[in-house]
Parts: C-alpha cells; structure tokens; sequence
C-alpha cells in the first residue's frame, strides 16, 4: 500500500513540475486598465511646494513611486520630517482606494469613484483603521486636481467630531521636482 502511495505520489509530481515551469515562461495577464490609475501614474516623481508665481521651491512635499509590479502607487508625503507620511494608492475595480498611514497613528481609506472629470479624483472616507470617525481627527478626503505634466494641486479635508476641522490638511500647489 505504501509503495502504491508513493508512486501515486511521484506521478502527480511529474504531471506537475512541467505545469510548474511552464507558468514562469507565461506571465499572467495584464490587469484591466483604470483612467484614474493611469492618470496618478503621471504623478511619479518628487514634488515641490509651488510659490505665489507657481515655481519650485526647494521644499519637498511629496515623493512619489510606482511599486508592487505597477499595481499600487506610493507617496511619501513630507520625506524625512517630523510629520512624515504615506498614502498608498490601488486600483479597486473602476475606483481607486487611497490608505492614508497619519502621523496621528490612524489609517483612513478613501475611495475616488470612477465618474469624476478627468483632470481631478475626489477621494471620500470609506473606512479606516485606528480611528472613530465620529470622535478622532483623521483625514476624511482629498482632491487631486491635475493641473499640467509639471504642476498639480491637493485640497485635504480633516475631520474631527464628526464635521471639518480647520487644524488639518488644507490645500497645496505642488510643482515637478526637475
């Protein structure tokens, strides 16, 4: 019986080992494409704060990257401060989810539906970990509006006890680091 078992065993396996390699040499499919995605794909690279005039400055805001085999976009937000933060960005199906990792220790997930004009993604609170968003401050949405190749433009909206605050997020004018 035992012997029996084994070469059951060692057939199945060499059924197996050719299916094995074979799936190195095709890789899976693409994933369906996302405009929003796509278009937050243009946003990889370092960004500024934009002056009154719209140029650079020499302060860095944002730094962004493309990882995970192109499916998720990583933002660091405010390199090497104090105040450092992440935001991740994935596709889920036509939207786009953004996990905000806070200094405040909380992660607020938003999503931006698929039905927004082009030039903009406005994110709205879903969820989140670590927080009550009827009581703690967290962020509750952002809009990214999409200016030009070079220059884009954030509105953060804070949240605590329920309604805005005023103490968090804001807006920023962001420019291209060259």
């Amino acid at each position: 019986m035992k012997i029996a078992t084994l070469l059951l065993g060692l057939l199945g396996a060499s059924f197996a080992l050719p299916a094995l390699a074979d799936d190195h040499q095709h890789p899976a499919p693409a994933a369906a494409t996302n405009a929003g995605f796509e278009k937050l794909k243009t946003l990889v690279g370092t960004w500024v704060v934009a002056d009154e005039e719209g140029h650079p400055t020499d302060q860095v805001v944002s730094v962004i990257r493309l990882t995970a085999g192109g499916s998720a976009l990583h933002e660091t937000l405010f390199p090497g401060q104090d105040q450092e933060m992440i935001s991740v960005y994935t596709v889920d199906g036509s939207d786009i989810v953004m996990t905000h990792y806070c200094v405040l220790g909380n992660q607020p997930q938003m999503k931006a539906r698929a039905k927004t004009p082009s030039d903009t993604l406005n994110f709205e609170f879903v969820g989140g970990t670590n927080l009550d968003p009827q009581k703690d401050m967290h962020m509750h949405a952002a809009v990214l509006k999409f200016v030009d190749n070079d220059h884009f433009e954030v509105e953060g909206i804070g949240w605590q006890n329920g309604k805005p605050t005023e103490e968090m997020c804001g807006g920023m004018k962001l420019v291209r680091k060259k």
